[in-house]
């Protein structure tokens, strides 16, 4: 075991990248799955934790004040389950965590995940910060370009799969078809990710397509759905353990899910350095490489959307510069906390797609998360009368009844809003359909009239008869 004296944490060293078994926490199972075969590919050995049910709270909790972020309560409470299940061996496994660097507690859980692990008597257990920002060094994890570029892949492949999953799922004829070929894709995909030599970007687009057509060509019915957009803190808002099954849970009761990509989250990271310089005079040194990072996944996003819409069966995401206008005059810019104005343009982006109903996921006591999550709820709602948002806290004393028979709620209102509008469509459908037969009508009537004004104008004789 290494220990950095300055810094205080356990190393991950050179000779640990073929030791050790790095365990990843489940966040994006198919994002992940993918972005863990690319670091196969240059020499670690990756695990996916894919866990769930209520031990992993209760181990949290046993290690962590309840007072903590939920995520940090389940992320942990998943490392400490996995290493106590007696699967892995303590001495040849390290932990990684994804950092942003941010104000948000979501900068504490690497502290927090140690500091639970000394507890568990497991303090000699790496655990590496992947991070762009470069928050800690370990000699034995390094990013490069290519590395980060294969990674980029996994989320883009990603964000897609789980798109048009959503897309499919509450309208395919065959329960489960649409989740199983997304497996298909993922391992696929995974195991191209893999091979030798250099990842080629056409081909990257070639495999859009083949997935849109594979999507395409799964047997569906017409049902009435209505769409509910889901939104909130990265965690809860992606991750099944976080919120409980939400996706699978609104497919049951009959709605489709929408939810927008981790993509989005990326850019919003990127930018914030380049607002920072505009904002505050900070980040100038890195400037370029910000603008240039943030043009490259920009790019990205819009190959994307324009195979998808030139395929034309399935919605694309929102290309992230018009996020940025949705919210303009709503919230500042500056506010970057957790997911910062990223929340409130993510529900500003949904009404704009036409998907009125919301759900805003939240850890209870996540301050950022109520500020731009809940707080918002008003001026939203001012921009978009129609809109119907539930806020659902999940904490690990919530309750999973509670938080779905306020689903439900929502659902109901969602359906009692369409039905509404149906029936004003369908009167202002008849009011034209009545238009379009009286005014034929009357101007035949006014035809007559007017050609009796010149048979009498014609004829005096007429007239006075």
């Amino acid at each position: 075991m290494t220990v950095d004296q300055e810094k205080g944490y356990v190393v991950f060293t050179e000779e640990m990248k073929h030791t050790h078994t790095i365990l990843v926490p489940n966040m994006l199972p198919m994002h992940f799955k993918i972005i863990g075969k690319v670091m196969e590919k240059v020499g670690y050995k990756v695990e996916l934790l894919e866990t769930s049910g209520p031990r992993i709270a209760e181990m949290g909790l046993k290690y962590v004040h309840n007072d903590t972020c939920y995520p940090a309560i389940l992320v942990i409470g998943q490392f400490l389950d996995a290493l106590q299940s007696g699967k892995y061996d303590p001495d040849k496994v390290a932990l990684i965590l994804f950092q942003t660097g941010g104000g948000c507690r979501a900068s504490n859980y690497i502290h927090l995940l140690r500091k639970a692990l000394a507890k568990a008597g497991m303090g000699h257990v790496p655990v590496i910060s992947l991070s762009m920002a470069g928050l800690e060094k370990h000699p034995g994890f390094q990013l490069n370009l290519g590395l980060i570029c294969r990674m980029m892949y996994g989320v883009l492949y990603g964000d897609l799969l789980m798109s048009l999953v959503n897309q499919v799922k509450p309208y395919e004829v065959e329960k489960g078809s649409a989740q199983a070929l997304a497996d298909r894709w993922t391992e696929r995909l995974a195991l191209e990710m893999t091979d030798g030599g250099r990842l080629s970007y056409r081909r990257v687009k070639d495999n859009y397509r083949r997935i849109l057509d594979d999507f395409a060509a799964i047997p569906v019915e017409e049902r009435d759905t209505v769409k509910v957009g889901i939104v909130g803190e990265i965690f809860v808002k992606y991750s099944p353990l976080g919120n409980n099954n939400l996706e699978q849970f609104l497919v049951s009761e009959g709605a489709e899910a929408v939810i927008p990509g981790l993509l989005d989250f990326c850019l919003y990271c990127v930018y914030n350095n380049i607002l920072d310089y505009k904002l505050y005079g900070l980040q100038k040194k890195a400037q370029i490489a910000y603008k240039v990072a943030y043009r490259y996944l920009l790019g990205k996003e819009q190959d994307m959307i324009d195979i998808m819409n030139a395929h034309g069966r399935f919605s694309p995401p929102t290309l992230f510069t018009h996020t940025i206008d949705l919210v303009q005059g709503t919230i500042s810019m500056g506010v970057k906390m957790g997911e910062g104005w990223l929340l409130t343009a993510e529900m500003l982006e949904l009404a704009d797609k036409g998907v009125d109903n919301i759900v805003c996921t939240q850890p209870f006591g996540c301050l950022p998360n109520h500020i731009c999550g809940k707080g918002m709820m008003k001026p939203i709602k001012a921009k978009n009368p129609n809109i119907n948002i539930v806020a659902i806290d999940y904490d690990a004393g919530a309750t999973k009844v509670n938080q779905e028979n306020r689903l439900k709620l929502m659902l109901a209102n969602a359906r009692k809003n369409r039905e509404r509008q149906r029936a004003g469509e369908t009167a202002v459908q008849a009011q034209a359909i009545r238009a379009d037969l009286v005014q034929p009508a009357a101007a035949a009537v006014r035809a007559d009239r007017d050609e009796e004004e010149r048979s009498s104008l014609s004829f005096p004789a007429l007239k006075n008869a």
